[in-house]
C-alpha cells in the first residue's frame, strides 16, 4: 500500500491474520492520518476467566440470535486458532497506539479505536 495518511482507518477481521501484530498495528497507524481515527475489531483467544465468562454469554447470544433473525449458512471457518489472547493484544496495542481505547464485544470480539495525536505546526514568520 503506499504511503498516504487517512482520516479513518478500519480493519475488521483481519489484524488476527497479521505475521506480526507490532508490525501490523504500526502499519495502521502510520496510514492513519494526523488527528485521524484507527478503528479495529478483532477476534482473539480466551485465556483468563474474564474470557471464557464473555465466551459463555457469547454462546447464548448466538443462540438467541440463530432462533429470532434466523441462521445464515456459510463456508467460512467457525473455528480457527487465534495467534493471540486477549490480553496480549491488549497489551500490545497499548504499548503500539498510547491512549487507544479497548473494549470486549459480544460474540467473541474486540475493539481498538485510537486517535492518532495532531502534530504541531511550526510557524516559519519571524
Amino acid at each position: 500500500m503506499p504511503e498516504a495518511h487517512h482520516d479513518l482507518v478500519a480493519a475488521v477481521a483481519t489484524v488476527h491474520h497479521f505475521p506480526d501484530l507490532v508490525a501490523g498495528l504500526q502499519r495502521l497507524a502510520d496510514l492513519t492520518a494526523p488527528g485521524g481515527a484507527l478503528v479495529v475489531i478483532g477476534c482473539a483467544r480466551s485465556s483468563t476467566l474474564p474470557d471464557y465468562t464473555c465466551d459463555a454469554v457469547g454462546v447464548v447470544e448466538h443462540q438467541v440470535l440463530s432462533r429470532t433473525r434466523g441462521y445464515w449458512q456459510h463456508n467460512a471457518p467457525v473455528r480457527m486458532q487465534f495467534p493471540h489472547t486477549y490480553t496480549e493484544v491488549k497489551q500490545i496495542a497499548t504499548t503500539v497506539l498510547p491512549g487507544m481505547a479497548w473494549r470486549r464485544l459480544p460474540l467473541w470480539r474486540y475493539a481498538i479505536t485510537w486517535r492518532k495525536p495532531k502534530q504541531e505546526t511550526h510557524s516559519t514568520a519571524r
